[in-house]
């Protein structure tokens, strides 16, 4: 982006964005991956709880 002002080129910006944008997704993926996790303690738990010991 040029600054008519200045003519100076602001680069930050973008990066910024693409920075907010990978952060946004690193949640995202820690979210998922916390859900995939509990869904397979709470299998876990059913299984032994349904299991008969014979």
């Amino acid at each position: 982006m040029v600054d008519s002002a200045f003519g100076v080129v602001d680069v930050r910006k973008p990066t910024v964005k693409k920075l907010i944008i990978l952060a946004v997704i690193a949640v995202g993926l820690a979210a998922i991956w916390r859900k995939v996790q509990a869904d397979r303690a709470e299998l876990d738990l059913w299984t032994e709880a349904t299991t008969s010991d014979e």
